[in-house]
Formats: C-alpha cells, sequence, structure tokens
C-alpha cells in the first residue's frame, strides 16, 4: 500500500492485519463508477447521488452491499472484467439487492451504516466474514452463527431474483443484457477452486451454470440493446487505465500504454507511471498533455494537484485544487484535496471550509477526518477536535480509541448540540461493540 498514492482512506485493522478492508478512494474513478450507474440506479429506482459506488482495494472477484448508500466493488473485478457492460452487470445486480428489499432481511442484526461509526462497524463485519480469523470473527456487528456462515452468503432465491432484476434494469438502462452472460462466464471459473480458495462472490451464489443459461434465456426472448454508449466505453477505459496505473508497476503500464486508444488517458497513466517512480517533471509535462485535450477536466487537475502536493509543492498544489473544486464543486474528495493542501500550507483556518463541505458530503474519507482533527486542533476547538478524532477511529475499527475521544468530545462540547450528538452516536456504537467482544 505504501506504493500506492490513491487516496486510501479506509484501513480496518481490528486486532489482525488479515481482517483489514481498504477503500480505495480516488475523485476521477469515482466519478467514471458514477457515469456507468447512473442509467442503472435510475432504472432500480435509486438515487446516482445518493447511492455510491466504492472501489475496496481487493484483487478477488467480489463485490457487496451493506445498506442502501453505496455498493462496493473490488479493485480486482474492476481490472478483471473485459468491458463496460460486464461492470455495469455487476452493478445492476447489487443495485437489485437494494431495490428488491435482501439488505432488511439480511441485517436485523447489524446496524445500519449511516454515519462513520456504523460504517466503520459494519464493514468490521465484513472484514470478519470474508475471513479475518478468529479475531475478527469477534467484531460485534454480527452474531457468531451469523459470522460462521459468512456474512455475504444471500439465498439462491434472493440471487436469482437479483440477475432477474438486473436483466431488466441494463435493459432499461439502454446497457446490453449480454454483461450478465459475460459475468457469470467470468465467475464460471471459480467453482472448480477448492472452497478455501473460492471467492465469496461464486460460494454464495447458485451454480454459474444455471445463472449463465438464465441470463441468454432472457436475452433469446427480449432482445440485444446493441453497441456499448461510446461514453461508457470511454469511462470504463478511464477507471481501469487509473486503477492499473497506481496498482500495477510502472513498467508494466509504460509497456502497454501505446495500445491505449484514447490520447488523454495515455498521457494520464504515463504521468501516474512516471509519478510513482518520483519523476515529478515527466509526470507533469504528461498531465499537461492529458490537460491539453482536455482542459476543463477536474479530475485531471485532481491529479496535478495531487502529484504537487507528493513533492511537498502545497502552493502549487493548491492552485490546481482550486481549479478542480471550480468546475466540480460539489465533489467532496476534491474539497477534501483542497482542505489537506491549505492545512499543509499552515492556513487551518482556511481549510476549515472545504474540509466540512467534504465530511458532510461523505463521511467515508478517514483522511478528512484526520485533517478536520488537526485543524480545530490548531485553533484551540479541543471538543471539534476530539469528535473528528472518535469518528476517525470509529471508520477504522479501533473502537476503544473512538469510544475514549468520543467521551472527551461529550465533555468539550454543548450538551444536545449536532456535534454533541455525533459524539455520542460514536459512544454509543464502540460501547456496544465492545461489550460484545
Amino acid at each position: 500500500m505504501l506504493a500506492l498514492t490513491l487516496t486510501v482512506v479506509l484501513c480496518l485493522t481490528s486486532a489482525a492485519p488479515a481482517a483489514a478492508v481498504r477503500l480505495l478512494r480516488d475523485a476521477d474513478i469515482e466519478y467514471g463508477l458514477y457515469i456507468l450507474s447512473f442509467p442503472i440506479l435510475r432504472a432500480a429506482g435509486l438515487s446516482p447521488t445518493r447511492t455510491r459506488i466504492v472501489v475496496v482495494d481487493d484483487d478477488r472477484l467480489n463485490a457487496f452491499v451493506i445498506d442502501h448508500s453505496a455498493i462496493y466493488l473490488h479493485s480486482g473485478l474492476i481490472q478483471k472484467v473485459r468491458s463496460a457492460r460486464v461492470l455495469q452487470a455487476v452493478i445492476a445486480h447489487e443495485a437489485a439487492h437494494i431495490s428488491n428489499g435482501h439488505i432488511a432481511r439480511r441485517m436485523t442484526n447489524l446496524k445500519s451504516a449511516r454515519t462513520a461509526a456504523g460504517l466503520g462497524l459494519a464493514l468490521a463485519a465484513v472484514a470478519a466474514a470474508a475471513g479475518g480469523g478468529e479475531a475478527a470473527a469477534g467484531v460485534g456487528a454480527l452474531t457468531s452463527s451469523m459470522a460462521q456462515r459468512s456474512f455475504l452468503a444471500h439465498t439462491r432465491a434472493e440471487e436469482s431474483a437479483a440477475d432477474r432484476s438486473a436483466a431488466a434494469y441494463l435493459k432499461f438502462a439502454g446497457v446490453s443484457p449480454t454483461g450478465l452472460i459475460e459475468l457469470h462466464e467470468a465467475f464460471q471459473a471459480q467453482e472448480s477452486l477448492n472452497i478455501n480458495r473460492t471467492d465469496p462472490y461464486s460460494t454464495s451464489h447458485p451454480l454459474t451454470t444455471d445463472r449463465i443459461r438464465a441470463a441468454r434465456d432472457y436475452v433469446a426472448r427480449y432482445g440485444d440493446i446493441g453497441p456499448t454508449d461510446p461514453e461508457f466505453d470511454y469511462w470504463f477505459a478511464r477507471i481501469k487505465g487509473k486503477l492499473s496505473a497506481f496498482k500495477r508497476a510502472p513498467k508494466w503500464t509504460r509497456r502497454r500504454v501505446e495500445g491505449e486508444i484514447y490520447p488523454d488517458l495515455r498521457q494520464m497513466r504515463l504521468a501516474v507511471a512516471w509519478h510513482r517512480e518520483s519523476n515529478m517533471a515527466q509526470a507533469l509535462a504528461a498531465l499537461d498533455r492529458a490537460l491539453a485535450l482536455r482542459p476543463d477536466d477536474p479530475y485531471y487537475l485532481d491529479l496535478r494537484g495531487q502529484i504537487l502536493m507528493e513533492n511537498q509543492r502545497a502552493v502549487a498544489a493548491i492552485a490546481a485544487y482550486r481549479q478542480a473544486a471550480e468546475l466540480a464543486p460539489r465533489n467532496s474528495l476534491i474539497q477534501g484535496s483542497l482542505g489537506r493542501a491549505l492545512l499543509a500550507d499552515g492556513q487551518p483556518r482556511a481549510a476549515l471550509e472545504p474540509l466540512e463541505r467534504a465530511r458532510s458530503g461523505d463521511y467515508r474519507n478517514a483522511y478528512v477526518l484526520r485533517d478536520l482533527g488537526q485543524a480545530y486542533a490548531h485553533l484551540g476547538q479541543d471538543g471539534m477536535a476530539a469528535l473528528a478524532t472518535a469518528e476517525r477511529f470509529a471508520l477504522q475499527g479501533e473502537m476503544i480509541d473512538a469510544a475514549r475521544h468520543a467521551r472527551r468530545a461529550l465533555a468539550l462540547l454543548p450538551e444536545g448540540s449536532a456535534p454533541w450528538r455525533r459524539a455520542e452516536d460514536v459512544l454509543v456504537t464502540a460501547e456496544r461493540m465492545t461489550k460484545r467482544k
């Protein structure tokens, strides 16, 4: 993870490293996923702005939902699927679990992940179910019997229903339902693996041969849509290109970049490769070529700010992040990056506004909570600093530290105020978890 310069926001360690769940947060990648998911979520009756698509740093082929606010895709799945329509089929399937009410039936004993504390608890449960070991299985969000039979194990009836709904969503959204066939074919190989090595997505679902047959029957009955929307193809290539540039070795990126059909993506991937080899001049030159092709692209400006920040050029990074924020004023990740740059430049008061906008728009960003804690501490607002720190520890699954800072925040903040109630939520969640452990 030290080699990754994507914003790694969540690191749930519980009691053992094996229980870790890490979210890779990047404004560019998440916007691309928003573009791919928008028509599908709308077809499913979900809000594309309220149901986010978030990337989990995990090489296995998997995806899951834990509440109504997000769909989680493993980075390995994104890297291994070969077309936008296959990734959209995954999103449609997970959206169907939300729309069909499966989450409510599965999560009777799990706190809804609508706050930093609730999300930390829920993702700790996912870590336990994914093989975090005996220590991870002690995470108190689930009863022991639920943890043993796997948090992610859905009934086959639910999975079949989700496939049927997903096919309908795809057709309504104008996306080829053949993506479902290709998706299940990609998972078919998992069934031949040893059970201890098989991915949860494959073991918890109906037989893949049955799912392929059902998907083919649907396409035969209702017909195909036709070619993929070129915009979907572009953003799928951009998501995969940026993710691989950060996850793969720079030499691997440079060997394959000539095969990139989009000129701006070729330069973006080269910029990341050079940046990861600490060659700022080459990285910025490549990124400037990408910006020449897409001058009003806020996500290339965000990447420019990242490169500059990680080379200790805070003032120049602030300028890049301000441009990005002007072009994408509602993007919480960009706002958080701007706040971080201002804080690094010794401007804690100026940093507060973008950092608070980032936190209110997305409570999943542990880096924002860390920076908020530092900014409030610099300004002598110890109660708010303690609250941000408590929420950060809760988000990371470190509930003993979360409870300690929450108690301090409760003692310093005005009783009954909105921040006081947030601190109370952290304390209640932390105490419930530690008692069950």
